[in-house]
């Protein structure tokens, strides 16, 4: 009976270092945000150069990606996961020790790498372990880590900048010390991958494009879309609030920037919840249409209007939480389970390419007009990229509803409403 236990103990386990891991890494990520105007004071670079920063991390994410979503379904979750401690460590070096621009953008690389190498094992780990008759799913749980992290990530940041001493180093020494602490885990709690009779499997590994079913393609590109915008109106909050606030009367603080941009995953995080008693379709468009009015607001106002961008940022939150957590659940619902990993970092990698996306538009429009104009634009140019999404979705929808086309879709959302 013992032994029984102890194996029944041993995916929950690997469970909640897996979910640790994600929200401290997802945190580290972002703890430069509200950190960025400091930068730019004490470095003295541009406007261009404080985007391109926040742009790199979705560079390198993305390819990272795609090199080790594969690998874990071949080498297993714990050597990945190992590495991606590693590699965040360093970035938090970097950051703890930067003197200049070079040094921010060796540490984003380092986030990068780290974040990207552990997406699909990490996710993977959630889904697969997760027990079935948990009252919160594996990709809900995964899409909530990610969600809290990003969320932490600028908050404690923010308030560690306001009100302890070493406001450029205190959050990164405390990130290293929480990357040991999750490394201790990891040894503990999430096993070796071991081979049918009991040997140590150590296969050889090369890069691999993850291969997305024929079933599945519809679905993936139109859930990945949203996912996409969801996280792109994130990544203009993320990316350029932190300045956007700074211009505006009793903006400039630190701990109000992390607030604000806190705020908007904390709703994403409540929206995630309330979404899992719908259909992976009703959250997206719901959260689709989310989107759409708090991009229309803050285009309204070009986010000179401290009220105007903290109702904005609400319904950011709202609909980034439905938009993505719908566009998760949906496609894991139809990924054959040995490829989760692949395929789900394939779906990620649309994900922070939307993060970075804004940042990287912005820093080009800037060379020829005022940050407030740019944001204006890329506002308007998301409330036309959000229609189509919802379009597509509504599409989508219909013909799983007329079951005119015998797709994978019918089978997802049926697998979705048998987990709920």
């Amino acid at each position: 009976m013992t032994d029984q236990r102890a194996d029944r103990m041993v995916p929950e386990r690997a469970v909640r270092t897996a979910v640790l891991l994600v929200v401290i890494l997802t945190a580290g990520a972002y703890l430069p945000s509200p950190l960025y105007p400091d930068y730019q004071r004490l470095f003295g670079y541009d406007d261009l150069v404080m985007t391109l920063l926040f742009a790199t991390f979705a560079l390198v994410s993305g390819p990272a990606l795609l090199l080790c979503g594969p690998a874990a379904d071949l080498v297993g979750d714990r050597p990945v996961l190992r590495l991606s401690v590693l590699l965040a460590a360093a970035g938090s070096g970097c950051f703890l020790l930067a003197d200049g621009p070079g040094w921010l953008f060796t540490g984003r690389v380092g986030q990068a790498l780290a974040l990207g190498a552990a997406t699909g094992a990490a996710q993977a780990l959630i889904t697969r372990h997760r027990s079935p008759t948990a009252r919160v799913a594996g990709p809900l749980l995964a899409g909530l880590a990610f969600a809290a992290g990003t969320a932490l990530g600028p908050v404690a940041s923010g308030i560690l900048a306001q009100y302890v001493p070493g406001p450029l180093t205190t959050p990164y020494v405390l990130h290293l010390a929480l990357l040991a602490w999750v490394w201790h885990r990891l040894r503990r709690t999430v096993p070796a991958p071991i081979a049918t009779g009991g040997a140590r499997v150590r296969p050889r590994w090369r890069p691999a494009r993850p291969h997305i079913p024929p079933a599945l393609r519809t679905l993936f590109l139109v859930a990945g879309l949203g996912g996409f915008l969801a996280w792109a109106v994130v990544g203009i909050y993320l990316a350029l609030l932190p300045t956007l606030l700074a211009q505006t009367p009793h903006g400039g603080h630190p701990a109000l920037t992390g607030g604000v941009l806190g705020s908007v995953l904390v709703w994403s995080l409540l929206a995630q919840l309330a979404g899992a008693r719908h259909t992976a379709y009703a959250a997206q468009r719901c959260g689709l249409a989310a989107l759409a009015g708090s991009l229309l607001l803050l285009a309204s106002t070009g986010a000179t209007s401290l009220p105007a961008t903290l109702g904005s940022a609400v319904l950011a939150g709202i609909g980034h939480g439905l938009a993505y957590s719908g566009a998760v659940r949906a496609v894991d619902a139809g990924t054959p389970a040995g490829q989760r990993a692949g395929i789900g970092a394939a779906l990620y990698v649309l994900f922070y390419w939307g993060s970075g996306a804004p940042a990287i538009a912005v820093g080009v429009l800037t060379t020829w007009m005022p940050l407030t104009t740019a944001v204006t634009w890329l506002s308007w140019a998301g409330v036309a990229l959000t229609a189509l999404a919802l379009a597509a979705t509504f599409r989508v929808g219909a013909r799983r509803r007329t079951g005119t086309r015998p797709t994978a879709t019918s089978d997802i959302d049926r697998q979705v409403l048998q987990r709920r």
